[in-house]
């Protein structure tokens, strides 16, 4: 249920932007999620879909990016990336590790259309 509430701020932003801009219309948003993110892209897809209706973002794309979580050994500084599980430092074999990216999610960017690039097309 909390994919709700950050895809209706994901609207507001993305409106205010396209009004800003004076678009006629947004066309795709991509979106960044952390791989240990507990946002789920159907569910973020599902309430865009049913929020941006009637509104300037309405039939927007939504593009999905996952990134691999990072994490930072305690005892030896090495920074890793993870590849699948929690795993210990591959350096030292140390298991005190602190999250240092992939809980993240974010709005990269966002492609509109205004009345200009529809004269060009």
């Amino acid at each position: 249920m909390h994919e709700l509430s950050i895809t209706q701020s994901i609207l507001e932003i993305a409106r205010r932007h396209a009004e800003e801009a004076k678009a006629t219309r947004v066309k795709k948003l991509q979106l960044v999620l952390g791989e240990f993110s507990s946002f789920v892209d159907d569910s973020v897809q599902f309430y865009w879909d049913l929020i941006a209706k009637g509104t300037v973002c309405e039939g927007a794309a939504l593009e999905f990016r996952r990134v691999p979580a990072r994490l930072l050994c305690l005892d030896c500084r090495r920074e890793y990336t993870l590849s699948g599980e929690l795993a210990p430092c591959p350096e030292c074999g140390s298991s005190k590790v602190r999250v240092t990216g992939g809980d993240e999610f974010r709005l990269e960017s966002i492609d509109i259309e205004t009345s200009e690039s529809e004269d060009q097309t």
